[in-house]
């Protein structure tokens, strides 16, 4: 856990995928559905992207949204971290 805030020795810089280390490390989503009432009731593995089986279901969850498209994030946070590294 102390990896996945950043305070470990690692020499180079990750940025997690909520979503990949749900499906990799709470596949069925128990986690998830204990902790997260509004989404006890979504299907299988649909419960790492609801907003997608919600969509695709007519469904209105109680739920927010992503706010931030992960890969686009990903891609502008690692430039702007690049930036400052150089000095820029």
């Amino acid at each position: 856990w102390a990896a996945s805030t950043g305070t470990d020795a690692a020499p180079y810089f990750r940025i997690f995928n909520p979503t990949t280390q749900g499906e990799r490390f709470d596949r069925d989503g128990e986690f998830i559905r204990q902790w997260l009432p509004a989404l006890r009731d979504i299907p299988g593995k649909a419960i790492h992207e609801p907003w997608r089986w919600a969509e695709k279901a007519g469904v209105v969850l109680d739920y927010p949204r992503p706010i931030v498209e992960h890969k686009q994030a990903r891609i502008a946070t690692l430039s702007a971290y690049e930036a400052a590294r150089k000095g820029a």
